[in-house]
């Protein structure tokens, strides 16, 4: 039975591994959870599973969450804050810590994990994204494993089983085109945050589904790639799949091509993260090739998405770049999420930010390099933004 951490256990991520863990009680147990602000999801959590150890990210909501599991006999240890969750994360004989925390507050816990010795079932893809130089050397250091839990990335290490060292020649992710895939550019101006909450194929938290309207989820998975596979930007590339059936491809040296298929479900993913090298039976949903239908690809209309030659440009540019972008691209659609920004002020802001980054981007980052970078990108956005409210000709997208 593995032992298991789970750090974002109220969202999307921590949902979908709770659900694999009550389906096989034999092969998973909870050792820790940690949670963002949700007092009743994680109390009804910490009932139903038992972990060892809890925490909420939200510190004053810490009391809350106390009274609401004191009848619990035993009682976990019960912690609040940033380094509540990074206790969490290090905690106990958890073999895998699973990473469901959305954006880059899932580095911290991550880097604590991974210097306690466990692996990583990555499904916070911010953690490569802003600390790369970083994490991948730790994750040498400490001999663990980093095994990605997003369909994308895991359908490129599933389908790199096998694949002799050197074979690998080319990355092909494939992107569902997110809400506005059939769209017209210039009714970009009229979205609201309803429209863009309207992801035609999956169901996930609100920050990434903006994410996939504007294809900034799918440059950074850009990013991450580059980190997680070794493979240059130049042969990492991007195609719109509207039926997300197949989740990303790889060509080899000899240009065989190599797809991992499956219905749109986050489970698959996580399960194999959590099961690798072994494949568990399940009784879900099986692939009908014919009730799929067609499966068609096309070319991503980069006038409509700026966002992804945003992001192949900060990771050209490397060094602390692209933490910066992850950071102003965070900070931007929280304010479009909010309704102090529209859907078009998204790429501005980012692009805005990084010029203002490039004669300040540091090649070799520290942790506290990326740390700074982050805040100091954040800061930057709302800047931009505010500017973006008052004078239009400030920021100009360039396409």
């Amino acid at each position: 039975m593995k032992a298991i951490t789970l750090i974002g256990s109220t969202g999307s991520i921590g949902t979908q591994t709770l659900d694999i863990v009550t389906q096989y009680p034999d092969q998973f147990r909870i050792v820790g959870l940690a949670a963002g602000s949700n007092v009743e999801m994680l109390a009804a959590q910490i009932r139903q599973f038992r972990p060892s150890i809890a925490a909420i990210s939200a510190v004053e909501k810490l009391p809350a969450l106390q009274e609401a599991i004191k009848d619990l006999d035993p009682q976990p240890i019960l912690l609040g804050g940033e380094a509540g969750v990074i206790e969490v994360a290090r905690y106990g004989d958890a073999e895998t810590v699973v990473t469901g925390i959305v954006g880059c507050a899932g580095l911290l816990p991550t880097i604590a994990a991974i210097e306690a010795g466990k692996d990583i079932a990555l499904a916070n893809k911010e953690t490569l994204i802003a600390g790369g130089p970083v994490v991948l050397p730790l994750i040498e250091k400490h001999g663990v494993k980093l095994l990605p839990a997003d369909s994308e990335h895991s359908a490129i290490f599933q389908c790199l089983q096998g694949v002799p060292k050197g074979g690998l020649r080319r990355i092909l992710l494939t992107a569902s085109g997110g809400a506005f895939r059939d769209w017209d550019v210039a009714r970009l101006a009229e979205v609201t945050v309803a429209d863009a909450l309207k992801h035609p194929n999956w169901s996930m938290g609100r920050k990434i589904t903006v994410d996939s309207a504007t294809l900034m989820n799918k440059g950074l998975e850009v990013i991450e790639a580059h980190f997680l596979f070794g493979l240059d930007y130049q042969d990492i590339d991007i195609v719109i799949h509207p039926q997300s059936i197949i989740h990303s491809l790889i060509e080899l040296q000899d240009t065989s091509v190599l797809a991992q298929l499956g219905w749109p479900d986050m489970r698959l993913p996580l399960l194999y993260a959590l099961s690798w090298p072994e494949r568990i039976y399940t009784d879900w949903e099986r692939l009908d090739l014919v009730k799929a239908g067609n499966l068609t690809f096309r070319e991503p209309d980069h006038q409509k998405y700026p966002c992804m030659r945003l992001a192949y440009a900060a990771g050209k540019a490397g060094g602390s770049m692209p933490a910066v972008l992850n950071a102003a691209n965070e900070q931007a659609v929280a304010l479009f999420l909010d309704e102090k920004i529209k859907f078009l002020d998204i790429p501005r802001c980012i692009e805005w930010v990084c010029d203002r980054h490039q004669n300040d981007n540091c090649a070799n980052p520290s942790l506290d390099d990326i740390l700074a970078a982050d805040q100091w990108a954040r800061q930057e956005a709302i800047a931009a933004t505010k500017k973006l409210n008052t004078d239009s000709r400030v920021i100009s997208a360039r396409s």
